[in-house]
């Protein structure tokens, strides 16, 4: 994964850009460097409803998401097809950098990251902005976000030109993801946390060996009442 130099950035506004292509860049950990193309037919078995709330039980307590197809259609499609099959229970929280994001969506199963990591999706049109409480998939460029996903715990406006399209937002227990542990940092080279690549290939066991503070969903499920 590779990051802007911002060393060879001259000026406040040109900082300014290259930190935002940065933080753009580490908003995707994923290894494939190229767009998927082909998901798995359990992605497209049903139309979610125009408005679904996601309840997730995790080791701090529960929050809910409500998502918005109108937001972001294809995001919200693939989110619910992803919760659906159960790829986010057991997940961790492998990136939580306070006053920015708390990121998920490794699949705790490496043959699962592999089966979906294939699994991609069309971009959305930016139609809401990344305020504080919505989730977002991450990416790193056109055509490659697949199951990773991103709660702002702040708002992270210069995020919208960057093409991250929020396709829900936590309504109920926003201070539980505000308490997901952080202390180990941002993931490499800003931080010493956990590396992605890692987390897809060996799942779980990497973690649990090396982060084993982390915090992680339980069990991830449609709201029947949505």
């Amino acid at each position: 994964m590779q990051t802007a130099n911002l060393q060879t950035v001259a000026g406040p506004g040109r900082a300014r850009a290259a930190l935002v292509a940065a933080f753009g860049l580490l908003l995707y950990g994923c290894s494939s460097p190229e767009p998927a193309k082909k998901a798995p037919a359990k992605a497209a078995d049903e139309r979610p409803p125009e408005v679904y709330r996601v309840a997730f039980d995790t080791s701090k307590g529960p929050f809910t998401v409500e998502v918005t197809r109108a937001w972001a259609p294809h995001g919200a499609d693939h989110f619910h097809a992803l919760v659906k099959t159960g790829f986010y229970d057991g997940a961790r929280f492998y990136r939580v950098v306070r006053n920015y994001v708390a990121q998920f969506g490794i699949g705790a199963d490496a043959s699962m990251n592999r089966l979906w990591s294939s699994a991609g999706i069309p971009d959305d049109p930016v139609k809401e902005k990344n305020r504080k409480g919505t989730i977002t998939f991450a990416m790193r460029g056109p055509g490659t976000r697949t199951t990773q996903v991103f709660i702002n715990l702040k708002d992270n406006l210069a995020l919208d030109k960057e093409g991250f399209a929020p396709f829900g937002k936590v309504v109920e227990g926003m201070d539980v993801v505000e308490s997901l542990y952080n202390s180990y940092g941002d993931m490499a080279p800003r931080g010493s946390g956990p590396d992605p690549k890692l987390i897809e290939t060996q799942g779980n066991s990497y973690l649990e060996s090396r982060f084993p503070r982390l915090d992680f969903i339980k069990k991830a499920f449609i709201n029947p009442a949505s």
